[in-house]
């Protein structure tokens, strides 16, 4: 199997960084190849601007899907982006894996997404119509990888639960995995987690690591989100609300997006 890893911590000598060594040691142990893109190593280049479009006319005005689309379709963008798009290819596991700083992902990260998830790459594909919505939420150039997120977190494991001041966890990464990953087709594996991650002692850190150890060995068995594909029958075209009765009793919000009587 090949295994994408995109690293985004300023930090190489960090827990981020020896739990990227534990998940890449364990992957290659278990015969598997692996690339890591370490984004701040890379001096990845994170805000959108006319410099991603060369083709781009210097006096028009920049509108990025389609500016992205062009440059896509012509081989245009610049090399970093074609490279990563490459790697994305490439591989049939993709993990990022980055601190959580605001209920969110770093800004470098984002940055990689909104320049390598090109227009005609990652969005933007297949048949729109009465029947379909293009290819996307469970289809798309990703459909067939799997996915998962690799997190830390300083807050404690009551904090993001359901009754957690910082709300549940899958909740706040719900716009990554069913937005960033789902959407263009991969296959979303639950995320794996690290809590408390500023008082992290010797004992902690040795579970941990045998965690991260399991999670790795797993990687192709374990049991994905069952996130509801939108093209299944599921979901009204064009307006996108899934259908009357579909909805498991008091579920609302992004609960409503499982299906897992589907697993």
């Amino acid at each position: 199997m090949n295994v994408l890893i995109v690293f985004a911590h300023p930090e190489r000598h960090s827990l981020n960084g020896a739990l990227l060594d534990v998940a890449v040691a364990e992957l290659a142990a278990q015969g598997h190849e692996v690339r890591v893109s370490d984004l701040y190593a890379m001096r990845w280049k994170a805000a959108v601007d006319k410099d991603d479009f060369p083709a781009l006319s210097s006096d028009g005005p920049l509108k990025v899907w389609k500016a992205s689309h062009d440059g896509f379709a012509a081989d245009t963008l610049t090399p970093d982006v074609q490279a990563e798009q490459e790697k994305l290819l490439w591989a049939d596991t993709v993990i990022l894996q980055f601190p959580l700083w605001w209920f969110a992902m770093p800004a470098i990260l984002k940055g990689w997404v909104d320049r390598v998830y090109a227009s005609g790459f990652a969005y933007g594909v297949g048949e729109h119509s009465d029947q379909r919505w293009g290819d996307r939420y469970g289809e798309g150039v990703m459909a067939g990888k799997r996915a998962m997120l690799m997190v830390t977190a300083g807050g404690w494991p009551e904090h993001y639960s359901d009754r957690g001041i910082n709300g549940p966890i899958d909740d706040l990464l719900f716009p990554i995995n069913h937005g960033i990953l789902f959407y263009p087709g991969f296959t979303v594996l639950p995320p794996f987690v690290a809590y408390r991650v500023d008082r992290m002692d010797e004992p902690k850190f040795t579970l941990l690591v045998e965690q991260l150890r399991e999670r790795m060995k797993t990687l192709e068995t374990i049991a994905p989100i069952p996130y509801r594909k939108q093209n299944y029958g599921d979901y009204q075209i064009p307006t996108m609300e899934l259908l009357p009765g579909l909805a498991p009793p008091g579920a609302r919000g992004f609960a409503v997006h499982l299906a897992p009587e589907r697993e």
